[in-house]
């Protein structure tokens, strides 16, 4: 605990204060002495002669009439362990209020999401940034894409399953995970992929269109690096069809295009590597329940801690589409 810093007597002069006393000296003349009150001399005084100690007690009540029983924050610390959840998802998982959460959390001593990542290796900044967040106005206005590989699972499950050394040495290759995020309202549409060809990349900005065309939003732009999948005749040969205008992110700059990358983050945390499978079939079917669950139920802090489907304009109606 930390001392006021007005206080007149610290632990060590509430010593020098009580033995001064105990020889004879009396209790008035030491608190004049000492500057304080004669009245505070008597108070440590007699904690000293309790066996007390002369130390500040704490200011936490003895009883606490709302306090959070043990096995609620068991429950929550356990799905903070295990899903790597900020407050808002920890409140919509366990029914506890997020402010409750993040007590918990704190009180626990557990560490900050950032120390936890399981996802490593961010691309290298060649010299300061400095950040600019923005955010769009109205939904399709911009939308980001991207592309990530995703190491396959072999059948049977892989090492976090079974432990190290349990494949084969080659591996069991790797799949490539499309992704794309709406700027404003942060509504995800997904897909795992077998590669991020010209031919693929095309096909599934085609879908993803679909997808926001059926919530009645018209893309207005789209967002890539520049990967030959994305430069490609036939991908801005359908973004021209649609309409879409292309824009690019520059050269080694995959914070330009950070809202999609946060949502590869959260896709590898909360769906990826959220559990071990026992193979790449059972993980690739719970991707689109996992996209579905983002979109309508999962509270987004962007949003005001409701879920991304609540900023789409139409689609707002979130207890008509769980019933």
């Amino acid at each position: 605990m930390e001392q006021h810093p007005n206080a007149k007597l610290t632990p060590k002069g509430r010593e020098t204060l009580v033995s001064r006393i105990e020889p004879g000296l009396g209790v008035a003349e030491a608190a004049r002495q000492m500057g304080s009150s004669r009245q505070t001399a008597g108070k440590w005084l007699r904690r000293s002669r309790s066996g007390e100690g002369l130390s500040d007690r704490s200011s936490r009540p003895r009883r606490l009439a709302r306090l959070t029983p043990p096995e609620v924050e068991e429950r929550v610390c356990e799905a903070r362990s295990s899903m790597l959840l900020a407050p808002l998802g920890l409140a919509a998982t366990t029914g506890v209020p997020a402010r409750t959460c993040a007590r918990i959390v704190s009180r626990r001593g557990m560490p900050r999401l950032a120390d936890v990542d399981r996802v490593t290796g961010e691309a290298r900044r060649r010299g300061p940034v400095t950040p600019v967040r923005y955010e769009r106005e109205r939904p399709g206005e911009l939308l980001h894409v991207d592309v990530k590989k995703v190491a396959r699972i072999p059948d049977g499950g892989g090492h976090r399953a079974l432990g190290r050394g349990c494949g084969s040495a080659r591996g069991a290759g790797a799949a490539c995970l499309h992704v794309a995020v709406d700027d404003f309202s942060r509504v995800a549409y997904a897909e795992l992929l077998p590669d991020e060809r010209k031919g693929t990349c095309a096909a599934f900005m085609g879908r993803c269109l679909r997808f926001f065309e059926g919530m009645g939003v018209r893309v207005e732009r789209v967002m890539t690096d520049n990967g030959p999948g994305y430069r490609s005749g036939e991908f801005n040969a359908l973004l021209e069809s649609e309409g879409a205008r292309h824009v690019y992110t520059r050269a080694y700059s995959p914070w330009q295009n950070g809202k999609v990358e946060r949502m590869s983050r959260t896709l590898a945390q909360e769906w990826q590597y959220a559990r071990a499978w026992d193979g790449e079939a059972g993980r690739a079917s719970a991707l689109p329940a996992f996209i579905e669950h983002y979109n309508w139920e999962r509270p987004h802090s962007a949003c005001g801690g409701l879920p991304p489907m609540s900023r789409i304009v139409g689609v707002n109606n979130l207890s008509a589409h769980n019933s």
